[in-house]
Formats: structure tokens, sequence, C-alpha cells
């Protein structure tokens, strides 16, 4: 079964080689992640991973097409992907001495074009932060591009205080539930 990964992640990438998964292609659905008007966090990342899925599917029949979406929510808050420091250090301010959701969305269509969904939810809790640990942490540039303004596969990790969940989820793609929608769309696991 060939295998479509509807992202350009190269940690989603490497998540599926743990599992023994290599994409037989790459195409990364390009659509507008604008929060609709009410929309709660996990309808959201359900939502842009089911977009996703459907956009690549569209462009390669006869595939399972994967796709994802990781949202960091603080109560019903969605927090941005950090583009700039000023939004890293604001989301780093919420999140310090605080619990958040993680909540990683993925959507797999098979070569009959049969849906398949499932939401991985991880609770993580920053330690307090102080400034300077803000500054330190904003100045390795992990934050980059990520959701809430942190990558926990990096010195973001020796902040977190307890993590209850998926620690891939987190990074962006939940490993069980990955495998077992994999599974179940006839492609084969390592």
């Amino acid at each position: 079964m060939r295998l479509v990964l509807a992202s350009a992640s190269p940690r989603r990438r490497d998540l599926l080689a743990r599992i023994g998964v290599i994409p037989d292609a790459i195409d990364a659905a390009d659509i507008d992640e604008s929060v609709h008007r009410g929309e709660l966090p996990r309808s959201h990342a359900v939502r842009l991973a089911r977009e996703k899925a459907l956009a690549v599917a569209g462009r390669h029949t006869g595939s399972a097409v994967l796709a994802a979406d990781t949202v960091v929510a603080v109560g019903r808050r969605i927090l941005p992907k950090a583009e700039d420091e000023t939004t890293a250090r604001r989301c780093l301010t919420l999140l310090s001495g605080r619990r958040h959701h993680v909540l990683t969305a993925l959507a797999v269509i098979d070569a009959t074009g049969q849906l398949r969904e499932r939401l991985s939810d991880t609770v993580v809790t920053f330690k307090p932060l102080s400034a300077a640990e803000i500054d330190a942490y904003v100045a390795t540039g992990d934050w980059e591009g990520k959701a809430g303004g942190y990558a926990i596969q990096g010195r973001a990790e020796a902040l977190i205080r307890a993590l209850s969940g998926s620690h891939s989820g987190v990074v962006g793609l939940p490993l069980y539930e990955t495998r077992n929608l994999l599974v179940a769309s006839g492609v084969t696991c390592g």
C-alpha cells in the first residue's frame, strides 16, 4: 500500500520512521488554517487534519494519505504558532506554571477513500518560568514555527514539570494512534 504523508514536517517523518514507516511521497496540504468563529481547540485540530487529508487524497487516488494537526490550548484558547520572538514570549509567559493541552488530530484516508480519525490529548505542565528562563529559551530559536511557542523535543523539555499522555503527540504525531490507524487502513508498519 502506497502511503502519502500530507505534511512537510521533518519531525513527522522522523516519528514515522520510529514505527518502521517511510512514506512513499510527501505532499503538504496548503489549506487555510484559520480558526473558525466559536471553534473549540479539539474541533479545530480534527477539522484541519481532515481537510489536509482530503486535499491531498484528491491528488493521490489509490494511495493511503496520513495528515495531522497539532494545537496547543489553554482552556478554550488556541495558542498560535510562534513566528516571532514576541509571540513566543507571550505564549511561554501564558504557559508558565500552568497546565495546557496539546491536541494532535490524525486523519487517514485509505486507498478506497475511507476516512479514519483519532485525537490525542496530552496534558503538559510547565514549571514556573522566570524572565531569564524565557529569554534563554527564546534565544535558542527552538520555538520558531511551533504551536504554543515551544518544541518539547528540544530544550523546552527541561522546563516541563509533568506530562500526561503521548510525548510523540506533543512532538506532532502520536505514534500509538498513528500505527493503529495505518494498520486499519492497510498500511504495513515495521
